[in-house]
């Protein structure tokens, strides 16, 4: 690669991939628009089979800047200060690297996700942010029992309670920020981690935004949903929440144009590739869901990794010295490729800790046989007490996967997903195996499990497979060796 080619990551924290393209529709005849991104996609390597790994924030920033598939040691913690960071391999190219993020959960408690980086800037006031403690007054958005966390809402609520134009919401902020960096340092050689925690809820776009999707609505706006059953909600309530999710997306969409707008104005193309992506997605109604996983009062569940929250947006705009522009690639690639792909533009080698696969041969048309399968999971480490389920997926089946094994519940376990807040390891309603064909059923509507057991065989085969080869623990390993369904 060329001496000084610069890198730019962004992610956008529960950014749907059919949020790209108008492929989210809000209710009838209106769908979410994202105008920057899709032209962003035209001169970009669109990957369309793109996968989580570790799920959900913080696991996936874990996978993100180590290269590896961290579910199988790791849960949702600081990062490690013995693990080798992406940062810390890029300085030996002589890279600056700076984060700028509004994602809290990376940096808030001690996290320490800034670790490696020669600048970083945390932009204040998202969610649980610890951050204001005024207005003392707050008044809710809605019926107490359908917020996920009221003392949560109220933080986030008191955060942002001085905003007055649209520069004053935190996207703005951050890319703002960002902007200010390149300013000021787009002639050194770096690289760039933006973090946008939007579009995750609350959700609280400028009036406009949600305008735009639902404006005759008049009833309560659930800006921070229950994670579990839609059973709570009316069906105009469900459709406005996919109206703010919506908006808030516009918003990211309108900020990250900004800032590509900025990268044009300063030359930087010709020796910077860009990249987009998200850590995972959100149910907003599909599979009779809300949330990405199942919160009941103190307790906490994992739901199924279906398509809307596994599948991932991946776009990689290449720098002009490469010389690679639009192409469609179909084959399956995972987050901790990211990591890979930005360590063969920057010319890294020798990293043996990387467990993704650079995107470059791919976009060259080599290595067509690229990967067999993607595994997304939440933590194995703390076994099935919560009902979890890791989701093999192929170009044609998405197996998702539940073990035999009976958790101990006598035991109280507590985790920190998906927000930092302690809750207890609980599973919530019928733990099962599942088998979709995506092809076929790309909604995931019909488990094919019954007349398809010796495809999830051997799927749960190469999972096993998968557990061994990245030195995943025997104990973390045995659970799968029987599952529901297929044994």
């Amino acid at each position: 690669m060329d001496e000084k080619e610069n890198v730019i990551l962004i992610i956008s924290d529960t950014f749907r991939h059919d949020l790209l393209f108008e492929n989210f529709v809000v209710k009838k005849n209106v769908r979410a628009k994202t105008p920057y991104l899709n032209r962003f996609a035209k001169e970009s390597l669109v990957f369309t089979r793109a996968y989580h790994a570790s799920f959900p924030t913080v696991p996936n920033r874990h996978d993100t800047l180590t290269g590896r598939y961290t579910f199988i040691y790791s849960d949702w913690a600081p990062l490690p200060r013995d693990e080798r960071v992406l940062s810390l391999m890029l300085k030996e190219k002589e890279y600056t690297s700076v984060m700028i993020a509004d994602t809290p959960h990376i940096l808030k408690d001690g996290y320490h996700f800034d670790r490696g980086f020669d600048a970083w800037v945390w932009i204040r006031g998202q969610e649980n942010d610890r951050y204001r403690t005024d207005p003392i007054d707050v008044q809710l958005p809605c019926s107490p029992q359908k917020l996920r966390n009221v003392k949560t809402t109220i933080q986030h609520m008191r955060n942002n309670a001085y905003r007055l134009v649209e520069e004053d919401w935190i996207p703005a902020k951050t890319a703002k920020t960002a902007a200010e960096w390149l300013e000021k340092n787009y002639k050194r050689k770096f690289f760039m981690y933006i973090d946008f925690f939007d579009p995750h809820e609350p959700w609280d776009p400028p009036r406009w935004y949600i305008d735009m999707y639902d404006p005759d609505y008049e009833g309560e706006e659930v800006t921070y949903p229950v994670y579990g059953p839609t059973d709570y909600l009316s069906k105009e309530e469900l459709e406005h929440c996919r109206a703010m999710y919506a908006g808030e997306a516009t918003l990211v969409d309108r900020w990250i144009g900004f800032l590509l707008e900025k990268i044009d104005e300063l030359g930087l193309f010709e020796n910077t590739t860009v990249i987009f992506t998200a850590d995972h997605g959100f149910y907003l109604g599909e599979h009779n869901l809300i949330g990405k996983s199942i919160i009941m009062g103190d307790a906490h569940g994992l739901a199924p990794l279906y398509e809307e929250v596994a599948h991932i947006p991946l776009l990689i705009r290449l720098s002009d010295n490469i010389g690679k522009k639009h192409q469609i690639i179909e084959n399956l690639v995972q987050t901790p490729d990211i990591t890979a792909t930005i360590l063969d533009i920057a010319g890294v080698v020798g990293e043996t800790q990387i467990e993704g696969f650079s995107l470059l041969p791919l976009a060259r048309g080599e290595d067509l046989e690229f990967r067999d399968f993607a595994v997304s999971s939440p933590s194995i480490i703390r076994g099935v007490r919560s009902g979890l389920r890791p989701t093999i997926t192929t170009d044609e089946w998405a197996l998702i996967l539940a073990s035999q094994e009976s958790p101990k519940m006598e035991e109280v376990e507590y985790t920190m997903i998906v927000d930092g807040e302690p809750r207890i390891l609980k599973p919530f309603g019928k733990i099962e195996t599942e088998l979709y064909n995506l092809r076929k059923d790309p909604k995931q509507q019909y488990n094919v499990l019954e007349d398809n057991k010796d495809i999830a065989k051997e799927l749960r085969d190469m999972f096993i497979d998968f557990l061994y080869e990245k030195g995943a623990k025997e104990e973390y390993i045995v659970p799968w060796k029987n599952c529901k369904g297929i044994d």
